[in-house]
């Protein structure tokens, strides 16, 4: 099981004071220690919101790729509606020639709908816009000269794209939410697949994701084609009682504003520790917690290849998160790893 960090590139973490330069330097250093503990990809998500720092993701990852060796990164995610998939397709062929082949990205509809009205599309063409994208963005990734014509993009005609990454196919995951349509697309297309969950019980999802297993393997993909990703919130302490402390109070307040946004009810201590408990959605404890509740996710999943911790949306303060981080690397992987020597005997 591969295991990263994904970021919305929070304005403030744990200071209201913090300013942009300051928490964009932050990030990259975070990105880097990942790099340096092991971790095997750091994401960045895509938001238009004065909280955010995010708007570029691509720029942020090159930033990180001129800083790192090992570390993959990817967006998470990328909202293809709202974007050009020529141009997105370069900023990622670039960012994977400054990585030296360690580009990714994950595309999806986005849960926040702020890019619409900016670049002036119309939300009723949510998914029309998303399916139309997607192909023209996998028609570029497989082909150098592209033919094309649609309803939401001037057409193309055998048009070069450049530049090619370094990678033969760059790798695209789709992002997802609660949508069964999402899922059968995705296995219909054989792409790997990034399920973002972020409430409730995990072990809800596997109806939807052996929906996409189905799906890839009627339309001709291996098992090893179908790869499935888990995103959710998580924090490693050094106990669990310490992440426990650390965490819950930015957790309230981040998701009791987000709440205000989406209409559902403001987070209580008791609703906190359901998610936190041995099926709940929230991977927060000590290494030895977090380590035990992913093998269980993954095996009520049916198996996933890789979990993204959504960290930087509870408040918590760079040396929380850089701490969390090494813990991951150093305790975390190894506690996985050991787990898949051990049965694999």
């Amino acid at each position: 099981m591969e295991i990263g960090v994904d970021s919305f590139a929070s304005a403030m973490f744990g200071s209201k004071e913090l300013g942009s330069q300051d928490a964009m330097e932050q990030l990259l250093d975070r990105i880097v220690a990942a790099d340096q503990a092991g971790l095997d990809i750091f994401g960045i998500g895509e938001h238009h919101k004065k909280e955010f720092l995010d708007s570029a993701p691509a720029v942020i990852l090159a930033a990180a790729a001129a800083r790192t060796k090992n570390i993959r990164l990817t967006s998470a995610v990328t909202v293809l509606s709202t974007s050009d998939p020529v141009r997105v397709f370069q900023n990622f062929a670039t960012m994977d020639i400054i990585s030296k082949g360690r580009a990714e990205m994950i595309v999806g509809r986005g849960s926040s709908i702020e890019a619409f009205p900016l670049f002036g599309y119309n939300l009723n063409d949510y998914d029309a816009l998303f399916n139309e994208k997607l192909k023209l963005l996998l028609q570029i990734r497989d082909q150098e000269f592209v033919t094309w014509s649609g309803k939401f993009r001037p057409e193309l005609k055998d048009q070069p794209v450049y530049p090619r990454p370094v990678q033969e196919k760059l790798p695209v995951w789709l992002g997802v939410g609660g949508t069964p349509q999402s899922f059968v697309r995705a296995g219909s297309l054989g792409l790997p697949l990034m399920v973002a969950v972020i409430g409730g019980e995990t072990e809800r999802f596997r109806p939807l994701i052996d929906l996409y297993r189905k799906s890839g393997h009627e339309a001709g993909y291996s098992p090893a084609q179908l790869q499935v990703g888990l995103h959710s919130p998580g924090y490693v302490g050094v106990n669990d009682e310490a992440a426990i402390a650390d965490y819950y109070p930015g957790y309230q307040e981040s998701w009791t504003k987000i709440g205000r946004e989406r209409g559902w009810p403001p987070v209580t201590k008791g609703q906190f520790d359901q998610l936190v408990s041995e099926k709940g959605v929230l991977v927060v404890g000590g290494p030895e917690t977090v380590a035990e509740k992913l093998l269980r996710h993954s095996e009520a999943l049916g198996g996933i290849d890789r979990f993204m911790f959504q960290m930087d949306i509870a408040g918590l303060t760079h040396q929380q998160l850089m701490t969390s981080i090494e813990l991951i690397g150093n305790k975390v992987i190894p506690l996985l790893r050991q787990h898949k020597t051990v049965h694999s005997r």
